[in-house]
């Protein structure tokens, strides 16, 4: 599987628009972590972690991703349906997200699927009336109908994927809807005579029976970039309705999203970015191409890691992950949040600790404490990527104007993301309610760590014992599997421990069995925990439980 493929799953949870805040000119770094079963990307804002994605490389569905899928169940009641798109749980579609111009595109695929010899264009499709708003599902749909459909959230606990039949495709400076025929212009873009200039000129390239909604960023952009990108989405159209002319199977993927790491340029992609680093050769080539296709200038900020330490060790992202998830967050001078998931809401407690208290009394010191949580809560927001409802206790003031003070704050800091949510003011309780557009899981990583010796039953061989263990897995490795490169990772107290001395102990191994032997330190690993790769990159499983009497 190629790794365009393998990596692509990421732009459609950044829809909404970049809200860059060039008065605090944040610098942001992104770093890629390409493993063999995982695909991890994080963005980091004045060396502070704040966005985390991570992502099977066997996971089949993204938000974004287009399908030709096939009716399964007419639900009357909820006037929705269910669609196969290949997931274990059938898709939900609600009439309502059927779209005004759902007829004209059940028109095209039913002239595309039926003519398997020619494409007709869309610009000579018949446009036909728009779908009743208090239609039912029941009237406009059967049971085996075959639906061009767009994943707009992934599936979430016991629910399986929401789709819509209004199609789009963004780029990064424009959005293109087919059948639609509108120019919309984003009310971010506020000068009237540019929003003016956009209009027009996107009227004036467009294609017939093809609709544009222009994104923030294209502001003051010139009609050659804003034309290369519009032919772009044209042809990711036209090559989708050719998979639908194809298409022997139901369902059947006819548009994927951009690689993750490239549809999170897409959106995120500004000035302020210093440096993207990759460690992986051909994720690292298609991701300078795209930078050098949208701003050749910034070409250079796309840099290869070769280090020998895992990447992010290196940009002490592993320390802040260990750190910034799991039930209690720290934040500053002993306060902390406690942070409960359930299905339908978050919860979050705010608590001062053992921090030393305001001299200015109780009510600065709430308040302290409160603004700082406030920091911590819009960052572990981004950074867990928790939608739906959030309830935050925080520590209980007695003045109006510093309860407003903490709601303008919170509000000011949630400014950065782009997910579309609603603040309110603190109620009578302390209590603040916040909704975050929920697209896709919470992220909710595990920093406990199992032990690796014992596996949990508490009991384990002796410790000095251990360097043993790692010798003949060695000369197994070696002598018996003739497996002569590999690298050993470890933590990094172990590291420290193999590599000292004169003649270390890393040396002797080198000397014993060969110099193909590396020893990486690795911080996401236990004490005693430990991992064997091929020079691939390739895990070598090498562990074995031991039942311990």
């Amino acid at each position: 599987m190629c790794e365009h493929t393998n990596f692509s799953r990421v732009c459609s949870l950044f829809n909404s628009e970049l809200i860059t805040n060039q008065k605090n000119k944040v610098t942001s770094e992104l770093v890629v972590d390409v493993q063999p079963k995982e695909v991890s990307i994080a963005l980091l804002e004045d060396k502070q972690l704040v966005e985390l994605q991570r992502e099977g490389r066997t996971a089949s569905f993204s938000v974004g991703n287009i399908y030709l899928g096939r009716i399964k169940k007419l639900m009357p009641g909820l006037n929705a349906c269910f669609v196969d798109v290949g997931y274990e749980k059938d898709a939900f579609l609600h009439y309502q997200d059927l779209g005004p111009q759902f007829n004209s595109l059940e028109k095209y695929i039913k002239q595309v699927l039926s003519n398997k010899k020619k494409l007709d264009p869309i610009t000579k499709a018949s446009i036909q009336p728009e779908l009743e708003k208090d239609g039912t599902v029941a009237g406009t749909l059967q049971v085996g109908q075959e639906v061009v459909v767009q994943i707009v959230k992934e599936p979430i606990s016991t629910k399986g994927p929401r789709l819509t039949s209004e199609i789009s495709f963004a780029g990064r400076y424009l959005v293109l809807i087919p059948f639609n025929d509108k120019v919309s212009v984003s009310q971010k873009i506020k000068s009237s005579e540019e929003r003016a200039r956009l209009k027009q000129l996107l009227m004036s390239i467009k294609p017939k029976n093809f609709g544009v909604i222009v994104r923030t960023v294209a502001e003051g952009k010139r009609v050659a970039e804003l034309d290369g990108e519009l032919k772009i989405l044209l042809k990711h159209w036209e090559e989708a309705m050719t998979k639908v002319q194809k298409a022997t199977k139901y369902p059947t993927l006819i548009y994927e999203e951009t690689s993750r790491a490239v549809g999170l340029l897409r959106d995120l992609f500004n000035p302020s970015f210093e440096n993207i680093h990759v460690n992986n050769e051909e994720v690292y080539n298609e991701i300078k191409d795209y930078v050098a296709l949208i701003a050749p200038e910034r070409a250079g900020i796309v840099k290869l890691y070769k280090g020998e330490l895992p990447i992010y060790d290196n940009f002490a992202i592993t320390k802040q992950i260990k750190s910034s998830f799991g039930k209690t967050v720290s934040y500053k001078s002993g306060a902390y949040l406690i942070i409960e998931h359930t299905e339908a809401l978050h919860v979050v407690d705010v608590n001062s600790g053992n921090r030393t208290k305001n001299a200015n009394g109780q009510e600065a010191n709430a308040l302290e404490v409160n603004l700082g949580a406030a920091d911590e809560l819009a960052r572990q927001l981004r950074l867990r990527d928790m939608g739906g409802i959030i309830v935050v206790d925080f520590i209980d003031m007695g003045l109006a104007e510093n309860r407003q003070k903490l709601y303008e704050r919170m509000c000011q800091n949630m400014q950065k993301d782009r997910a579309r949510h609603n603040i309110l003011p603190l109620s009578k309780f302390g209590l603040m309610q916040i909704t975050r557009q929920r697209v896709r899981p919470a992220m909710d990583v595990n920093t406990s760590e199992t032990c690796p010796t014992c596996f949990g039953k508490g009991t384990i061989k002796s410790s000095i014992l251990f360097t043993d263990t790692l010798e003949s897995k060695i000369d197994y490795l070696v002598n018996t599997l003739k497996i002569k490169k590999f690298s050993l990772h470890i933590h990094p107290y172990i590291a420290a421990y193999i590599n000292q001395g004169f003649i270390s102990l890393k040396r002797k191994w080198q000397m014993k069995y060969g110099f193909g032997i590396k020893i990486v330190p690795s911080q996401k690993l236990a004490f005693l925990e430990y991992v064997f790769y091929d020079p691939q990159g390739e895990e070598i499983d090498m562990k074995e439980e031991i039942e311990i009497k």
